[in-house]
């Protein structure tokens, strides 16, 4: 079939209009695929993977737009194309019925009460409206992954200085004031705060505390690179103090994947003298106990551990709602392996280090030994669990949790090797995810199973939210369910449910055991929080700058919000951006 491309150079549309546009050109007469893509690597490998390559493909830059089509006629392509761009520029009139400001700093001229901007955009252009939002006295929390460490860095001294939180980079979660800030679920408000260096964890955590009986002040997200060395946990312990000093939260988890050692001692010497009980689930990375600190091993302890705390009722137990040797009794004698595709990286992490109890060493893209790396991150081997949130999966194109897509095609390539056991995945609900994830799901599920013919795999899945969220997770769990896929109540649960089905099919465990982090002998010095603080009275009112679903999400919630008409400065052009930055040095 022809194949027709079309390249717009400096053209910047979010990844969001993207993928529905990407809808809508693949929907169009005698399409068989359509790409409506930035020219990150990464999407045109995955363009040229798709049987979408064209000639000028390898001239485009990251920051060109492009659109291409297969039909069965030239003619049909090209027309899918020009539909392709009508619908873009709907998309653009529809956005912009009025004025809106294309600064920071204009757009609280427009919202003199904005205490917080919520910064979504290309982590290379991330630095320039985060440095504006905190030189205008507003905290930042910068969803955007890819930023450079050492904008972080500056970013976070930056913040500290003025006494302002910056969540992120990479942060996806928060909770403040009672508002969903990213992806974050709807949770009873309660006692117990969080810090997160972990976004699926803290969704985890929080949804876990509202189905145990439990309810939440605030959750501080952090980005999972401030417990590294180089950013020494700023962020942690700015939300640890705060929480200290919020006269509404009785008990503090914290969460995480492994901090560096010497940073965890620090923020542990930090719990163990703030004065109330504090649980620790850094996943994979015990904490010496003692002193009001509680170790969790899994993020559903650390919330059965939190409510126990804050209401002194045990949640009680929860068992597996399936049979692990009646399931491996299904499966053909080759079909061994378990595979894992998550959306969060947290719950990834997680199910890594309790695989490796049933199954032996796990390959991932993540993985917790460096010999066990999967390389290429798009071909399994043995047990396997891949983080299909991480960069390699990101760049340029929308998380897993907004957009399926490429989840599903490996859910297809997983289930059709003959080796493959169980397929083990995550669903992640909540303010900002996708509408309707196990209804992307169950119809590729119902298609598997009808192709079997005779050879089944176990699909083992949890849904992370709570009934509460837009998408209500009990219709979730039950279309999910319908559909075949063995449904567990927490992460945990399910990968317990996947290991001991790999178990019954022959494979051994390796645990995977670490000694205890111990506290560093003294607490590091309290930083001033009394801005934070003030910042968590309230729900926060919000500049928004990048994805417009976030501030759609913000208005349903009834938070004051105003978007910036953000484009990437100099057009986008590296060598003018280059220039600016001299300029500015």
């Amino acid at each position: 079939m022809p194949v027709v491309g079309l390249i717009r150079r400096g053209a910047y549309v979010d990844s969001v209009a993207l993928m529905l546009v990407q809808r809508e050109a693949r929907a169009a007469p005698g399409v068989e695929e359509a790409g409506c893509v930035m020219a990150t690597e990464a999407n045109k490998a995955l363009l040229r993977a798709a049987g979408l390559d064209f000639p000028d493909l390898a001239t485009a830059g990251p920051d060109d737009l492009v659109l291409v089509a297969r039909a069965a006629t030239e003619d049909a392509a090209r027309a899918a194309i020009a539909l392709a761009e009508e619908a873009l520029a709907r998309r653009r009139q529809a956005a912009a019925p009025g004025y809106r400001p294309r600064t920071v700093a204009s757009a609280v001229r427009q919202l003199p009460e904005a205490t917080l901007a919520l910064i979504s955009v290309p982590g290379r252009f991330a630095r320039g409206p985060a440095q504006e939002a905190l030189d205008a006295g507003l905290h930042v929390l910068l969803f955007s992954d890819n930023v450079p460490l050492a904008d972080e860095i500056a970013l976070k001294a930056r913040a500290a200085a003025r006494g302002l939180l910056c969540m992120g980079p990479d942060c996806g979660t928060a909770i403040v004031g009672g508002a969903a800030l990213g992806f974050a679920n709807r949770v009873r408000r309660g006692t117990i705060g969080l810090v997160g260096a972990a976004g699926t964890g803290l969704q985890e955590v929080t949804s876990l505390i509202h189905r145990f009986g439990g309810g939440i002040t605030h959750a501080i997200g952090t980005g999972g690179r401030d417990l590294s060395v180089a950013v020494g946990g700023v962020t942690m312990l700015q939300g640890l103090r705060a929480l200290v000093l919020d006269p509404a939260t009785e008990v503090i988890v914290l969460v995480g994947k492994p901090p560096a050692p010497e940073v965890a001692a620090t923020l542990l010497a930090a719990a163990r003298a703030c004065g109330k009980p504090v649980v620790v689930c850094f996943v994979g990375a015990p904490v010496e106990a003692g002193g009001g600190v509680q170790n969790a091993t899994t993020l559903e302890e650390a919330a059965r551990l939190a409510v126990r705390r804050a209401t002194g009722a045990d949640p009680g137990g929860l068992g597996l709602r399936a049979l692990p040797a009646q399931e491996a009794a299904r499966l053909q004698p080759e079909q061994r392996y378990v595979r894992g595709l998550y959306a969060g990286g947290t719950l990834c992490y997680e199910a890594l280090v309790l695989l490796r109890g049933h199954v032996g060493p796990v390959a991932s893209n993540t993985p917790l030994v460096p010999e066990e790396q999967l390389d290429p991150p798009t071909r399994s081997r043995g047990h396997t669990v891949v983080d299909m949130g991480a960069d390699e999966f990101t760049q340029g194109r929308l998380h897993p949790m907004l957009d399926p897509t490429l989840r599903l095609q490996r859910l297809q390539q997983e289930a059709a090797d003959p080796e493959t056991a169980v397929v083990l995945f995550d669903v992640v609900l909540g303010y900002g995810a996708h509408p309707d994830p196990a209804g992307a799901l169950v119809p590729v599920v119902r298609a598997l199973r009808a192709q079997g013919a005779g050879r089944s795999v176990c699909l083992v899945a949890s849904v992370c939210g709570t009934d509460d969220d837009p998408q209500d997770a009990a219709a979730q769990r039950a279309a999910l369910v319908d559909a075949g896929v063995l449904v567990e109540d927490s992460n945990a649960r399910a990968v317990r449910l996947a290991g001991l089905i790999a178990e019954a099919r022959g494979s051994r465990g390796a645990p995977w055991s670490r000694t205890p982090i111990a506290p560093a002998e003294a607490p590091p010095p309290w930083p001033d929080v009394s801005a934070v603080r003030r910042l968590l009275q309230a729900p926060p009112a919000v500049i928004n700058v990048g994805l417009e679903l976030f501030a759609e999400s913000l208005q349903e919630q009834g938070v004051p919000v105003v978007s910036v008409d953000w484009q990437p400065p100099a057009g986008g052009k590296k060598h003018l951006l280059d220039l600016l930055d001299k300029l500015e040095a």
